[in-house]
């Protein structure tokens, strides 16, 4: 008897060849994962969810054991879990990406970069204030001057030479009660201050204080011999005095008076000296370094006169010491028309002012 059997379908061939597809496939898949070393990204895992070479099933199975067997780069927030759930991750595949989910690594703060140490620039002291308010006085520049004299004494309240210097600021800005009481100052300090006594004297024959100016310009003459701008002063007074007649009060060192005709004086003092007092002005030279330096101002420069109107000496009294070389040479080549007293000529002193400006002459 024939045994009958029954042929295979070709269904059946079908189901056994799409096994081995799968089989294939899924292995292709698995393999493709695993060849990389490196921790899954949150696109490596997109993309292998919608990957169509094995079924959804079989893709969240292999993605589970890579998750498990590498690890993830991210950590599963709420937005990005529900980006996978969308795409057909299963509740296995997001558990699993839950137990690998990195943290997030707050990075340890960068230690600050520590600048290095700056030094500390010392504070203007008081010969900072004092120098910058000996050059303003010496350029006119009275309130500058007077600014950095006020807190150059409030740093160093012994100093006489500081008081005196913003003496002749107030008095040069015309405020003869500070003047008068910083020049009290500086006398105070230096009873022997012969420029004090003398710069006091100048005060108070500006206020009309004749008394007391001789007596300033005297004691600046007893300290100091070789004060000529006192000598000067108290000569003046005294032979103001002397054409005063009856003489009011008893004057230092002054002549005796008599009945005898008043004496043609030795000199005389013709106080401040233009251009209209010369017969040749000499104008000073601006030297290279004060011009380099900046320097301006005025410088007051004391000269003494022979009977022909020669200038016989010359001496800055007042001004920058850059400029006060080139003020007395200039005074030396002047020469001035003779000093008069009556009909004869006679020695004389007095001063010249010039002004040293880098400002162009307009």
């Amino acid at each position: 008897m024939n045994l009958l059997t029954t042929p295979k379908t070709p269904v059946s061939r079908l189901r056994i060849t799409s096994y081995f597809l799968s089989s294939a496939l899924l292995l292709s898949f698995t393999l493709s994962l695993c060849a990389q070393q490196s921790n899954l990204t949150l696109a490596d895992l997109l993309i292998g969810l919608r990957s169509k070479k094995v079924s959804l099933s079989d893709r969240n199975a292999i993605l589970t054991e890579a998750i498990k067997q590498r690890g993830v780069t991210f950590t599963l927030s709420a937005e990005i879990e529900k980006e996978l759930a969308a795409t057909g991750a299963a509740k296995g595949l997001l558990d699993a990406i839950r137990e690998k989910s990195l943290q997030a690594v707050i990075p340890a703060p960068t230690p600050a970069l520590v600048a290095p140490p700056v030094a500390t620039p010392t504070p203007p002291d008081f010969s900072f204030y004092q120098t910058r308010a000996d050059a303003n006085l010496g350029k006119g520049e009275f309130v500058l001057a007077l600014a950095d004299y006020d807190r150059a004494v409030e740093l160093k309240v012994d100093d006489a030479v500081a008081f005196l210097n913003r003496g002749k600021t107030h008095y040069s800005l015309k405020a003869f009660d500070k003047a008068g009481a910083d020049y009290d100052k500086a006398i105070a300090l230096d009873p022997k201050a012969s420029r004090a006594f003398y710069n006091r004297g100048v005060l108070h024959e500006r206020l009309g204080n004749m008394e007391k100016a001789i007596a300033d310009y005297q004691k600046a003459v007893d300290l100091d011999a070789g004060n000529e701008a006192a000598k000067i002063g108290l000569k003046k007074l005294i032979d103001d005095n002397l054409a005063k007649n009856p003489v009011k009060v008893p004057l230092p060192k002054s002549p005796v008076q008599s009945a005898e005709p008043e004496k043609t004086p030795e000199s005389m003092n013709l106080g401040n000296l233009s251009a209209a007092n010369a017969t040749r002005m000499v104008t000073p030279v601006y030297s290279a370094m004060a011009q380099k330096t900046s320097v301006e101002g005025r410088v007051t420069v004391e000269i003494a006169l022979d009977e022909s109107g020669n200038v016989t000496s010359a001496k800055a009294v007042a001004g920058h010491q850059l400029l006060r070389g080139s003020a007395e040479d200039a005074a030396r080549r002047s020469k001035f028309k003779p000093a008069m007293f009556g009909t004869q000529a006679i020695k004389a002193v007095g001063s010249i002012t010039y002004n040293f400006t880098l400002k162009p002459v307009k």
